[in-house]
């Protein structure tokens, strides 16, 4: 079972679990954590949000489950597999199973290609005949809401953007993973559109039994989409819990303040309390103790000195902060 820094993980019913995940990256100006210490789990057939603002590692982490990002510290399992310690061969296989959503859905999609062959790439790369993936395209694209006798021979470029990230998810679910990580699906994506998108993903995820890591700065969003909430701030873990309870009843004042910074259209229900200040730190040079202290409206000196980990604050719901919300 997990230490205190990862309290919140569930043992071996978890499909995929990650535990002290730590990314590393190497700049002129010195070398920092983007991923400094995150766990979570996923139990078969959940969808984990994972929020935070821009730049506090959640789509970095997003890539290290798949390890297309390189692991500097930490483990992921998937199944009964080692990600972290898989060769090239063994990770080569397990990722059929895993795939992954980009934000930008034009810029991930091959502009020279046709949608016919970008949705069927993966069956191609992992040795299926021109017959077995003639035969596939069109049930893939249909299953995405796009029939086959109009956008099979497009280019990417005569699509929309919501045209275009259906696209990327029929390639995704081309090779029937088990395992979807949707890294911002549809921030690019006009109001509209977001809902078609996350729609087709929620009937998807029915069909098909996936799990699902969903990667958002859209709070509203991610409440909608999940079942679990993963709020994250400078490579680090700052709240895990029910997507509802930790929406209805923050428990670490970074979640408190990402939710008060949301523009309300009524006067009545939001919380009481100022919006997130200031900028985040470098993370050359993180906060000592509590990273979260520089910017917290409740910070004491015990937030500089000791770092605080994961615990309980309501049952199913944890923090890693000194002061919890009450």
């Amino acid at each position: 079972m997990a230490g205190s820094g990862s309290a919140h993980l569930r043992g071996d019913a978890a499909i995929l679990s990650v535990e002290d995940l730590e990314v590393e990256y190497h700049t002129a100006a010195g070398a920092f954590k983007a991923v400094a210490g995150v766990s979570f789990d996923l139990l078969p057939g959940e969808t984990l949000g994972i929020v935070g603002e821009s730049g506090c590692g959640k789509s970095t982490t997003g890539r290290a489950v798949l390890r297309l990002d390189p692991i500097a510290g930490g483990t992921v399992r998937y199944r009964d597999d080692s990600i972290d310690t898989a060769s090239p061969r063994r990770l080569r296989e397990l990722r059929r199973d895993m795939q992954m959503i980009f934000q930008d859905p034009v810029s991930s999609l091959n502009p020279r290609r046709s949608v016919k062959d970008v949705v069927t790439e993966g069956l191609a790369i992992d040795g299926r005949s021109k017959k077995e993936r003639d035969e596939r395209a069109p049930a893939v694209l249909e299953q995405v809401g796009l029939p086959s006798e109009r956008f099979a021979g497009m280019l990417p470029r005569q699509l929309s953007g919501g045209q275009a990230q259906r696209v990327a998810i029929g390639r995704a679910l081309a090779l029937q993973p088990g395992l979807l990580i949707c890294d911002e699906p549809v921030s690019a994506l006009d109001v509209s559109v977001q809902a078609q998108i996350l729609n087709l993903l929620e009937d998807l995820k029915k069909k098909y039994e996936l799990t699902i890591v969903f990667i958002a700065h859209d709070l509203g969003v991610v409440r909608s989409f999940s079942d679990n909430v993963l709020v994250m701030y400078l490579g680090k873990t700052c709240e895990f819990g029910d997507a509802v309870e930790v929406y209805d009843r923050p428990a670490h004042p970074y979640t408190r303040g990402l939710l008060d910074s949301v523009p309300r259209p009524d006067a009545e229900g939001g919380f009481e309390g100022p919006a997130l200040t200031g900028d985040l730190p470098s993370p050359l040079n993180p906060p000592s103790g509590c990273r979260f202290r520089a910017r917290c409206p409740i910070a004491q000196d015990r937030c500089a000195t000791e770092e605080p980990v994961m615990r309980e604050i309501r049952p199913g719901q944890y923090a890693a902060c000194h002061f919890p919300l009450d």
